[in-house]
């Protein structure tokens, strides 16, 4: 008589069984959210409201029409949504990428999704403010100090959350946006030091991962090549990290899984940070 072999639980279910809290990382969606300039508002409005039309059992349902851009809200940036000198990354050429209407290489759909290590530099929390000023350029020895007072490195592969604290301003838009103030952000040198942790995707809490100068707007957007174009390296925009920040969580599991949206350059994601009950 053969004995049942014993069953081996896979490592990951085992955690999420023993208990596993998750933070979410989405701003939440409605009508007169930040949105930046470059892209489209987000707008909802109820094409169907209960009692419009009623079943003869008295039931009734109600439905709603959405529009947005692909980078507005907490989303992610394709490979595809930044050319420098008529490529992309890899040296791929953007004109004939984008030929018939989507991409053909480097849209959201090639994103895999993913549970990857996180890691939250709180550099808001390394200065001791609520927030940092706008136009603050965030720079290399910043990120350094931060993942040592986090106790946590970016990891190849992983992603880096940049807390700045801007996101406490979510609720007051024009503020937010910092057109007249500037905006904080990693300067070009922190980009390549990102680069050189080998990420798979960076993140802040801003409308453009970059520091933004005051009156400037997105006149230029250097960390976006050093980033998308030069790396590979996916960008993440007005995130909600807030709470992961106030709970003082270094490291963590992130969640990601984009829209699949075939040839388009950004989708709106809802990240999660997963830590374990345990801590």
């Amino acid at each position: 008589m053969t004995s049942t072999p014993e069953r081996i639980a896979d490592p990951l279910l085992a955690a999420v069984t023993a208990g596993v809290r998750t933070i979410d990382l989405a701003q939440p969606l409605a009508n007169g959210m930040p949105c930046s300039p470059n892209h489209p508002g987000f707008r909802m409005m109820l094409s169907r409201r209960h009692g419009d039309m009623v079943r003869e059992d008295g039931g009734s349902a109600a439905s709603e029409v959405i529009m947005t851009g692909g980078h507005v809200g907490t989303h992610i940036d394709a490979l595809a949504h930044v050319s420098q000198d008529g490529f992309l990354y890899d040296g791929v050429d953007c004109m004939a990428a984008q030929t018939g209407g989507s991409f053909s290489f480097g849209g959201v759909d090639a994103i895999t999704p993913r549970i990857c290590p996180g890691v939250l530099l709180d550099i808001a929390k390394l200065h001791g403010v609520p927030h940092l000023p706008g136009g603050h350029g965030i720079t290399e020895e910043e990120l350094a100090a931060a993942a040592e007072q986090a106790g946590a490195a970016p990891r190849p592969g992983g992603v880096c959350l940049v807390n700045t604290g801007w996101g406490t301003l979510w609720a007051q838009p024009q503020r937010y946006l910092g057109v007249e103030s500037g905006v904080p952000g990693v300067t070009p040198e922190a980009a390549h030091w990102l680069a050189r942790h080998e990420v798979a995707a960076a993140g802040a809490d801003t409308s453009a991962f970059e520091q933004v100068h005051p009156g400037r707007g997105h006149a230029t957007l250097p960390v976006h090549r050093i980033l998308l174009v030069e790396n590979g390296i996916h960008i993440m925009e007005h995130l909600r990290l807030t709470e992961l920040a106030a709970h003082e969580v270094g490291e963590f599991a992130f969640v990601l899984a984009p829209l699949n949206i075939l040839g388009a350059t950004g989708s709106p994601i809802r990240p999660l940070a997963a830590v374990s009950e345990a801590r």
